[in-house]
């Protein structure tokens, strides 16, 4: 590439991003011109932001975004002078004209071509001359596919571009540009922002480390000091029995020198402290600086959303407005580009199904035109988004039919049901109240990926609605997902972090605050019965062996569930950086990430949705651990557990049955690898296995079981339709200890066959 052609890209790069920036300027005046179109500083705002593309395109060489601006230009100037009131036909050609504006601007677009350009410019003159017969213009071209469009991972975090002032000025160098306030502005990757936050955040855990040594410190001067009155209480009392002058001479040297050590020590103790201190604030300032490079104001993702609404109902036939609140509110990068693609959804969702036509507002008795609230706040630590339409909202008696047609429920249930249950419904797959299938809607494809994409933000969504009234979508998540409020707590001597945003609260139970119900703990909170789990259990740690007067207890919620984990302590709330677990390590049951301590040491951060679904699957299986109460531990059952595998659920359900009756604690497994994961997690005294199962066959598990040093030894019992010679032998040769037909067993003989292995089930 030649240095002229060098220079061209780089002027094309930034013309790219001057029509850009220009281009949104371009949209939101626009739109606050269509509902007033005498607006004089909107009217001067669209006007300077033509004319400034006009003059870059010029200077770039790009001919077709100089015709284009010159004409918007002179519709907006004539406006300014008050040779032209702008009407609706006005406002979809200066939109359109916007559009066609960025298609030029943007390097692997669908770029315009002379005919495009040509077309528009003569729709322009015709609107502009006053004694031509007004043609209707053609809206815009919306195209809803490109809506849901995820971002580029690698986009650059920051970019600002300040337009410039003065008639066709030449686009500033790359490393000159700024922003209104006058700072420059760099570009700089995602990766670089986070490498950056991570080293901010091990050097803030680095100088925390210095508190530790200083304390030690202390306590040495400290000892210096009791030396030091200690060899003054020895001269004493060796002065009271006689003392030679030598033995004199050297207590008076010893303590001379102890005395002028402690001295020396106490003046670097003061250096280092103040060291400390002084490194401790740089790497404190270091890093809210680092963090907040990845803070961006939520209206980077708002960009283009009212314009988008507008588009929608113009091609719906409806009047739509959107009213924003709070669109600076300060949210991670990371946590913003996630949320485009639900937010967009949503205002789609309210603009095709909640905003009616003007006819039926009108006879309604509402305004002809709907409006759409998004309102953008911080609350405790969390960013919460209220989005409503004061439209007809959700038809109850459509959604139970569409529920009874869907065979999802029966219509004596659904008439039953609350209208939370009712309006849950429409977060399942599939599912959709359209009949037919629109640009827009009707595939089905809606409301449960929303709700997947903000579970994956660790946040929540809930649909409230007031018939005829309109709908309101209520999001919480979390601000950043790099930074975690957490409440640290220790189980068997290793650090855990509860995200504050999942917690109800902490307390402390008594002895006669647990009771049993249906062979289960609980206790009382907030008017009822909470299910009470051990942590240890969970994590798959050793219980405690304390006897601590009081329980502690940290009560999760995750939407409807609650339940209380019982820890060993308390360490106290921490604000923690999240450290992304290595991706070698695949998904860590329970776990979502790790963090630092303040003094360097590590602790793992709880995925709270995993560790309630480990809850319910205890339940399921009936392996719940009982606390006991008196020793404030985690006790390990006395009966004899067993894991069966089969892919048949038919023979799974016989022998869990079977044996749960006979007084032995079961488990399932539905293949293979699901047995072998079980088998490496947890401890039972007996394995009963299929043989042909999907993933993992029972031959192969049995080969996997007698290779491992720690369950080589454990009695496996194969049951298998196959009930020839050859493939008892095989099963016995891989290691079975027994080999039973399904054919033939009958309940006597499984059991029997259970006792010969393993005895009875109580140990």
């Amino acid at each position: 590439m030649t240095p002229e052609q060098m220079r061209d890209a780089s002027l094309l790069e930034l013309f790219s991003l001057e029509a850009e920036a220009q281009t949104q300027v371009l949209s939101a005046g626009l739109l606050a011109l269509e509902r007033n179109p005498t607006q004089a500083d909107q009217l001067e705002a669209c006007m300077r932001a033509a004319h400034s593309l006009k003059g870059a395109a010029r200077i770039v060489g790009v001919d077709a975004g100089v015709s284009v601006s010159h004409v918007m230009e002179d519709c907006l100037v004539s406006a300014q002078e008050g040779r032209l009131y702008l009407q609706p036909e006005h406002i979809d050609a200066l939109l359109q004209g916007t559009d066609l504006l960025m298609r030029i601007a943007t390097p692997g677009s669908a770029n315009a071509g002379p005919q495009d350009v040509d077309a528009y410019v003569a729709l322009m003159n015709r609107l502009l001359d006053p004694n031509s017969i007004s043609a209707p213009v053609t809206p815009p071209e919306f195209d809803v596919s490109q809506l849901l469009l995820p971002p580029t991972p690698d986009a650059p975090a920051v970019v600002a571009y300040e337009p410039p002032q003065q008639p066709e000025p030449a686009p500033a160098p790359r490393s000159q540009r700024l922003t209104e306030s006058g700072e420059r502005v760099l570009r700089v990757t995602a990766q670089r922002l986070n490498s950056l936050l991570d080293l901010s955040s091990k050097s803030l855990v680095e100088t925390q480390r210095l508190k530790t040594w200083l304390f030690n410190l202390q306590r040495i001067k400290r000892m210096q000091g009791n030396s030091l009155r200690a060899l003054d209480m020895l001269n004493e009392q060796l002065k009271s029995v006689g003392l030679s002058h030598e033995a004199e001479e050297a207590l008076i040297e010893a303590r001379r020198i102890l005395a002028d050590s402690q001295q020396l020590f106490s003046e670097q103790i003061a250096e280092l402290d103040e060291f400390s201190w002084q490194a401790g604030q740089r790497a404190q300032l270091l890093y809210d600086t680092a963090l907040a490079c990845r803070m961006r104001p939520f209206a980077d993702v708002l960009v283009g959303q009212e314009r988008m609404v507008r588009d929608l109902g113009r091609a719906l036939g409806k009047q739509i407005r959107l009213e924003i609140e709070g669109e600076k509110t300060q949210v991670d990068r990371d946590v913003l580009e996630k949320l485009e693609a639900p937010l967009t959804h949503l205002l789609r969702n309210a603009a095709d199904h909640g905003i009616e036509t003007p006819e039926q507002r009108l006879l309604a008795g509402k305004p002809a035109e709907g409006v759409i609230r998004l309102r953008i706040s911080h609350q405790a630590g969390l960013l919460v988004l209220d989005l409503s339409d004061d439209g007809a909202g959700v038809d109850l008696d459509r959604l139970r039919s569409a529920i009874v047609a869907r065979q999802l429920s029966t219509a004596e249930t659904v008439a039953q049901l609350s209208e939370e249950e009712l309006l849950s419904f429409l977060f399942l797959p599939g599912f959709s109240l359209r009949d037919t299938v629109t640009e827009v809607s009707g595939r089905g494809v809606g409301l449960d990926a929303v709700q997947h994409m903000v579970r994956l933000l660790r946040g929540a969504i809930v649909l409230e609605q007031t018939s005829s009234q309109g709908s309101r979508f209520h999001l919480e998540v979390p601000l950043t997902l790099s930074v975690v409020r957490s409440l640290v707590v220790e189980v068997a001597d290793e650090a855990y972090a509860f995200p504050l945003a999942h917690i109800e609260r902490m307390c402390e139970l008594q002895s006669d605050d647990i009771v049993q119900l249906e062979g289960r703990q609980h206790f009382w909170y907030e008017g009822r019965h909470v299910g009470l789990v051990a942590a240890s259990q969970l994590l798959q740690r050793p219980p405690a062996q304390g006897d601590d007067e009081t329980l502690k207890v940290v009560v999760i919620r995750e939407r409807d569930a609650v339940y209380g984990v019982a820890v060993d302590r308390f360490i106290g709330e921490r604000t923690l950086v999240v450290l992304p677990l290595d991706h070698r390590l695949g998904k860590v049951q329970d776990i979502s990430a790790g963090a630092l301590l303040d003094d360097g040491s590590a602790v793992l951060i709880v995925d709270v949705e995993d560790m309630l679904r480990s809850v319910d699957k205890l339940l399921n299986t009936g392996r719940l651990e009982r606390i006991d109460r008196r020793h404030r531990q985690a006790a390990e059952l006395t009966r004899k557990r067993i894991l069966v595998v089969d892919d048949s659920l038919t023979v799974r359900e016989l022998q869990r049955k079977l044996l749960i009756n006979r007084g032995y604690d079961v488990a399932v497994a539905v293949d293979g690898m699901d047995g072998w994961n079980a088998l490496r997690a947890e401890h039972f005294d007996l394995l009963i296995t299929d043989i042909d199962m999907p993933r993992m066959d029972g031959i192969e598990l049995v080969t996997l079981l007698r290779r491992d040093n720690r369950l080589q030894s454990m009695p496996v019992m194969v049951v298998s339709y196959k009930d020839r010679e050859e493939d008892r032998r095989r099963g016995l040769d891989a290691g079975a200890d027994y080999y039973l037909a399904k054919a033939s067993f009958h309940d006597d003989a499984l059991l029997d066959a259970v006792v010969e292995l393993i005895g009875g089930a109580q140990t």
